[in-house]
């Protein structure tokens, strides 16, 4: 961002004199048309998040996550029960409205109304779920309820920098790299660096095209192949007038 000087010719960051604080994330439904993203609740997303879940044979999706795989239901129940009860992060179920289960969560975390700052993150997407339409809605749902619906001015996602699929999945999604932060921390006994990404509100218009240019039906051909990938719109939204990717 351009600075500008103090009375003393040192550079200082751009006055926002009518920041206010924003609001807190609300405890109701994000609906798409492909997915539904709801606050979690044991009664609604138990079962369909239990059975989601137990189609990951080997638990690999739990490799870069603080907990280990949910072997049985009695493990699956206090997990459960500990999203349910926590407030932030706000734990929220990714619905197939086809058939109203859940088959995967996302949290929003590290929410600070004050600066206008929330994270992403907790994602844990059953394989049924991952690399379809109702994945990518779903972030996109969230991040329209972060900026648009709310004010804030900035989203992040932070992955363990080893976690190759979620730093694809960040850029994917428009994050821009921010750095990384070496020995970070611990879990599961192992080091982490954690690699930082963010959206500002100020790339968030441009984002939002191209979601919705790869959300739109007709991006997808009769076997429901995408004919333009996520990534490539919203580079193309993203860029300069004049400069737009081929």
């Amino acid at each position: 961002m351009t600075a500008r000087m103090n009375e003393f010719d040192q550079p200082i960051g751009v006055a926002l004199p009518d920041w206010r604080p924003v609001p807190l994330p609300p405890y109701t439904p994000m609906n798409g048309a492909y997915c539904r993203v709801e606050p979690i609740d044991y009664v609604r997303h138990a079962e369909g998040l239990f059975a989601a879940y137990r189609e990951d044979k080997d638990g690999r999706n739990w490799t870069y996550l603080p907990d280990q795989p949910v072997a049985d239901r009695a493990a699956f129940d206090a997990w459960m029960d500990t999203r349910c009860r926590s407030r932030d992060p706000m734990f929220h179920a990714i619905v197939d409205p086809d058939n109203g289960a859940a088959a995967g969560i996302a949290g929003l975390m590290r929410i600070d109304p004050r600066v206008g700052s929330i994270e992403v993150g907790g994602i844990n997407f059953a394989p049924r779920l991952q690399r379809t339409r109702l994945a990518s809605e779903a972030m996109y749902l969230m991040m329209r309820r972060v900026f648009d619906e709310l004010g804030y001015r900035r989203y992040e996602w932070k992955c363990d920098a080893l976690n190759a699929p979620s730093r694809r999945a960040a850029t994917r999604l428009g994050f821009s790299y921010e750095g990384l932060f070496r020995q970070a921390t611990i879990y599961k006994g192992r080091n982490r660096d954690t690699a930082w990404y963010a959206i500002l509100d100020s790339e968030w218009p441009g984002i939002k095209a191209g979601f919705e240019a790869w959300l739109d039906p007709a991006n997808f051909d009769e076997a429901g192949a995408q004919r333009a990938g996520l990534g490539d719109l919203i580079a193309q939204m993203r860029a300069p007038t004049g400069q737009q990717e081929a």
